[in-house]
């Protein structure tokens, strides 16, 4: 059996900590199981609904959950979690082989709060499961090394699922800063210079329309591009959104693909208009 040298929450207060692992395979099963039982007390199901049948019975700390099942699969499985004041707040990470992208960012949109890809190593499982049962205080966005040149973005949302979702879409190609509450936004555009602006509508204390006209009454932000992320993709709300001075809007939950084209067109868009505003400034000078 492989041992991970790694000493889990359980093992340094004495306390197990209950995991759920919900997968088709039986082999999967009890590789899990006999992977973490030095770290937790493990309850394997094979399927939703015998996942279903241990929560009458026991309260988890965390629920792995595969993505490819029969009848009802993992996506189905978190939504119905979250949707149940009872599970809500149950953290779930995902444990399967669909490594693409999309699939990650699927799951983590949904709600999860990791996605680990099969074949797994012990220390990364446990590493995983313990940032989410102890976890570590994180930075409101990602620091300042590593640029690389890459264009700027901030992203806005109170669900940190969802911060993670457009993070991991977004970072090979821009550096991501994150904001989960709505409240710091003007301050961090004080001091920092982003090239977009991506903005959750439904938000506590201001929400993404309430935001777009204070970023555009900042002397640096009238024309930074705004995109809104909702998940209500009406006419009525879109009109609402471009009037207000948002540039686009995306609907949840979203392909990787779609996002960062959108992404790309707004950054180049705005590029362009800077180079024309100069030109002219350059000509009536």
């Amino acid at each position: 059996m492989e041992r991970s040298g790694y000493r889990s929450t359980s093992e340094i207060t004495g306390t197990r900590k209950k995991i759920i692992y919900v997968d088709d395979v039986n082999y999967s099963l009890m590789t899990v199981k006999t992977r973490l039982s030095d770290h937790y007390e493990v309850y394997p199901a094979d399927s939703v609904l015998k996942m279903y049948e241990f929560l009458e019975n026991i309260k988890p700390d965390l629920i792995l959950l595969d993505v490819n099942m029969p009848d009802i699969d993992g996506y189905e499985a978190i939504k119905s979690l979250k949707a149940d004041e009872r599970y809500i707040n149950i953290p779930v990470i995902f444990l399967t082989g669909n490594s693409d992208r999309e699939s990650v960012v699927k799951g983590l949109s949904l709600g999860a709060v990791d996605y680990v890809i099969k074949p797994f190593t012990t220390v990364k499982l446990v590493e995983s499961i313990e940032n989410h049962l102890n976890p570590p205080k994180r930075k409101e966005s990602s620091d300042d090394e590593g640029n690389d040149g890459k264009p700027s973005i901030l992203v806005v949302d109170d669900v940190s699922s969802m911060l993670r979702a457009m993070q991991y879409a977004l970072h090979d190609r821009y550096k991501v800063f994150i904001l989960s509450k709505s409240e710091d936004v003007l301050d961090f555009l004080r001091t920092k210079k982003v090239e977009l602006i991506m903005l959750d509508y439904l938000m506590p204390v201001l929400s993404g329309f309430d935001l777009i006209p204070l970023i555009r009454a900042l002397p640096d932000q009238k024309d930074v591009p705004i995109i809104i992320i909702t998940t209500e993709g009406t006419s009525d709300h879109v009109s609402e959104a471009i009037s207000l001075g948002a540039s686009d809007f995306i609907v949840k939950p979203f392909k990787p693909k779609e996002l960062n084209d959108k992404v790309a067109k707004h950054i180049r868009i705005a590029k362009e208009l800077k180079l024309i505003k100069d030109d002219l400034r350059n000509l009536y000078d």
